[in-house]
């Protein structure tokens, strides 16, 4: 089994510029689950309290036509929570950087390519057919469309405006308080202060998070205290939202609850994983102005 440490992370690693999906490498999602205490299914898999997906976008894409003149475009993926697989970012730039002295007949020819390899990457471990599993969604944004990609910040009301003390830099869920006996509310929450590490080199990733939800109110101060105490924190993106995700939902007790954060871009991509409660439309993905 794949493991972070054991990925192209944190070593020299050549640029290969001939197509290459090997270069991908799968990680899989379950151990970091099971950290979280998610129960398992008959078959191994973690029963999931939320749905979802990883939204990546892709900046820096090129490839050859068939005339081997240079053809560019950026690329936005969708990967479902449920794929028992992650994509180590490293080796996503790896492979992405493979097209660039590559022939295609055309854009279309190169989003079947990535549809198919990340969608076999992060259903590595499935044992069951491919054609009964959600695809990878790949939107491909050709050059005539990059004047319509605007800059959208998070949505909600602002906790960084609150004057709090912050001395606890590991994720801290006990910090957490809601307002259990009273009467539900709805609100929309965001902050800019969301900062935590690579898993494997310690790299600082930054972002952006908001919190949508329904239940208990959730006491502004604490969820703030609770979001910085992320910043010394090793995990990847993917993971450190599932966590964020299941303590606010077991220690807060929402009956709806979002969380979707934002991540600025390292190696030319943005990651930004959604997790939500219940069924409903992927939130606005316009980059934000850190991004």
């Amino acid at each position: 089994m794949n493991s972070p440490e054991q990925s192209s992370l944190g070593r020299p690693t050549p640029y290969t510029d001939h197509y290459d999906p090997s270069l991908l490498y799968p990680l899989p999602r379950q151990a970091k689950r099971d950290e979280l205490g998610l129960l398992r299914a008959q078959d191994g898999s973690s029963v999931l309290p939320f749905m979802g997906a990883d939204i990546w976008t892709v900046y820096e894409l090129s490839w050859l036509n068939l005339k081997g003149k240079p053809q560019v475009a950026l690329a936005k993926l969708v990967i479902p929570c449920e794929t028992p697989c992650i994509v180590e970012s490293k080796s996503m730039k790896l492979y992405f950087n493979s097209f660039s002295q590559s022939k295609f007949e055309s854009a279309k020819a190169v989003q079947e390519k990535i549809i198919h390899d990340l969608s076999s990457c992060v259903w590595k471990t499935h044992s069951g057919s491919m054609s009964a599993v959600p695809l990878v969604g790949v939107e491909m944004v050709d050059v005539k469309d990059f004047h319509l990609q605007t800059f959208h910040e998070l949505e909600g009301e602002d906790l960084d405006r609150l004057d709090i003390e912050c001395n606890v830099y590991q994720p801290a869920p006990q910090l957490l308080r809601a307002e259990l006996d009273r009467a539900p509310v709805t609100e929309v929450l965001c902050s800019q202060l969301l900062k935590s590490n690579c898993l494997v080199t310690g790299q600082p990733d930054w972002g952006s998070i908001q919190i949508s939800y329904t239940g208990p109110q959730i006491d502004q101060a604490s969820l703030l205290a609770y979001l910085v105490s992320f910043r010394e924190h090793n995990e990847f993106h993917e993971q450190c939202v599932e966590r964020v995700f299941m303590d606010v939902w077991s220690r807060c007790r929402p009956s709806k609850l979002s969380v979707y954060a934002r991540y600025t871009r390292r190696g030319g991509i943005d990651i930004n994983p959604f997790r939500t409660s219940h069924p409903q439309a992927l939130p606005n993905t316009s980059r934000t102005a850190r991004q």
